[in-house]
């Protein structure tokens, strides 16, 4: 399975939670969103800690099992079409969210992330966790909605 953290899951991860540790373990390839990293930058940048966090980031993205997602012209196309999707059904979600929910659908990976809104997102495989129950992950819990033939052209 390709998984891909959303910022939930990072911090998650970076704080010992026993589930998101053992799907990150599990994972055939560990992937990161670009959208993700300037997310916690920006936080980094908040808070008391910004050199180590930055610093335990960038180990982080530089161990060869994990690999940092670019947003593409492809990815482009596909936030475009998920935040279409999302506006006329009238359930948006925050516009980087739809950015990682793009980035993980190009890159064939289930998004781990506590966020409840990425169920909206449809054909995204979603791996929900709860933040507070290290026993929230369920195997391969996958929120599907039908995929839309006309949203793949």
């Amino acid at each position: 399975m390709r998984v891909a953290l959303d910022t939930s899951a990072y911090a998650a991860l970076m704080r010992g939670h026993r589930d998101v540790a053992s799907l990150v373990r599990r994972a055939e390839a560990l992937l990161l969103p670009a959208v993700v990293a300037g997310e916690l930058l920006y936080g980094f940048r908040y808070g008391s800690r910004f050199e180590e966090n930055a610093a335990r980031l960038e180990a982080f993205l530089e161990a060869p099992s994990v690999n940092l997602l670019a947003v593409t012209l492809a990815t482009a196309d596909r936030f475009g079409r998920i935040a279409t999707a999302l506006r006329e059904k009238g359930t948006p979600i925050p516009t980087n969210d739809i950015w990682i929910a793009a980035q993980a659908m190009e890159a064939g990976a289930d998004l781990v992330s506590s966020d409840a809104h990425f169920g909206l997102v449809e054909g995204l495989a979603w791996v929900s966790f709860s933040p507070q129950d290290e026993n929230s992950i369920r195997e391969r819990v996958r929120h599907y909605h039908e995929r839309d033939a006309s949203s793949q052209k």
